[in-house]
């Protein structure tokens, strides 16, 4: 029925069955401290059952606590979380996908006292500490690290989270990065960081895939635009990134009306991830509300991208890809995009998210296994 949503593709010689993924979603399922939970496990066995042909875990830290985004991230930045990152990769893989890592260092958005950032720039009422060099190159290498513990660990592959105003993309950025050293001003100096960070990694893990969650617009008017992140793109292909998954906006452009209403409409990520194509020979992902397969069919037959990533709307119902296959469409349980942002919210709170398109006692179950 959708012949290219359901055509393979190989990313460095790890195939994809279909062209569905699952796109990193933050739902604060691991447990305290971190900590691979039972319930976190369930969450990525029904993702992976899903059909897609690979799930994307969620903002694992690579530099705790300094990194961490919030009070469940997952931990890379140790060897003693090698043993349930093993456990998670092996969970998604039974169900027969491919199992990515993301690795992220929050920044300036991190959960903590005094984060860290390129420059001191205003968060939310508070300013962070400006990094030194010596531990710039020292996050580096917290990347790289993380990614080979990815690997030892035995996932397919490893994301490394440049999107949602976290670190990597607090460099680029000409609104939060204000040096005036060899890592700001020019946007040459501004993409050395992510740059350097990638070659790093690629060195450290050698022929394994490396993908990149790319932002390509902040949506904020002094904010990174499409005309500085799509050099970006082609520098990072060139660094030996295997796919870039496109998205736009930030914590701080979210909650803009013109931003916020943009979230209602069915593939509203889409241009961002076509004019990142238009300039890059690697896999580019589209994600934002891509609700059916036919919008979905659509934009993989106009040769916009490669890939659709799936969040929300997988997490809604994860048997979007096995409905949207066998013709049955009016079955699925739709992402409303009327219902309050509910499930944010609760992350926003310290708390699990829960869908409330889920049936009761679905619901019963979760919070059940959180508890």
């Amino acid at each position: 029925m959708y012949p290219h949503l359901f055509s393979p593709l190989q990313v460095r010689g790890r195939r994809l069955e279909n062209r569905i993924t699952m796109a990193p979603l933050y739902l604060g399922y691991a447990g305290e401290g971190g900590v691979v939970s039972p319930l976190l496990l369930e969450h990525y066995r029904l993702m992976a059952q899903s059909g897609v042909a690979m799930v994307v875990v969620e903002n694992a830290t690579v530099d705790h606590p300094l990194g961490d985004g919030a009070n469940r991230v997952l931990r890379a930045d140790t060897d003693e979380a090698i043993d349930g990152l093993a456990r998670l990769a092996s969970t998604i893989q039974d169900e027969g996908a491919l199992a990515c890592l993301q690795l992220n260092h929050g920044g300036r958005f991190a959960a903590v006292e005094q984060p860290v950032a390129p420059s001191e720039v205003d968060t939310f009422g508070g300013l962070p500490r400006t990094l030194t060099e010596s531990e710039i190159e020292a996050i580096r290498e917290k990347f790289a690290e993380a990614a080979k513990r990815a690997q030892k660990a035995g996932f397919d592959m490893v994301e490394l989270h440049g999107g949602t105003g976290y670190l990597l993309a607090q460099f680029i950025s000409p609104r939060t990065n204000k040096r005036n050293d060899a890592y700001g001003g020019s946007l040459e100096n501004r993409m050395r960081f992510p740059l350097e960070t990638s070659n790093r990694v690629r060195e450290e893990v050698g022929d394994f895939p490396v993908g990149y969650r790319f932002m390509a617009d902040e949506w904020l008017p002094d904010g990174l635009q499409l005309e500085e992140s799509q050099p970006l793109a082609r520098y990072l292909e060139e660094a030996g990134i295997d796919y870039l998954s496109v998205m736009g906006g930030t914590y701080e452009s979210f909650t803009l009306p013109e931003v916020a209403e943009q979230f209602r409409t069915p593939g509203y990520m889409g241009y961002l991830a076509k004019s990142v194509k238009d300039h890059v020979r690697i896999p580019v992902i589209a994600a934002g509300r891509i609700q059916s397969g036919e919008l979905a069919e659509r934009i993989l037959a106009d040769g916009h991208v490669d890939l659709i990533g799936l969040a929300r709307i997988l997490w809604a119902d994860p048997e979007w890809p096995h409905k949207v296959k066998e013709g049955r469409e009016e079955e699925i349980i739709p992402c409303d995009p009327e219902c309050g942002d509910v499930c944010m919210q609760l992350v926003m709170q310290g708390k699990p998210a829960f869908c409330p398109q889920w049936p009761p006692e679905k619901t019963r179950r979760f919070k059940d296994m959180f508890a």
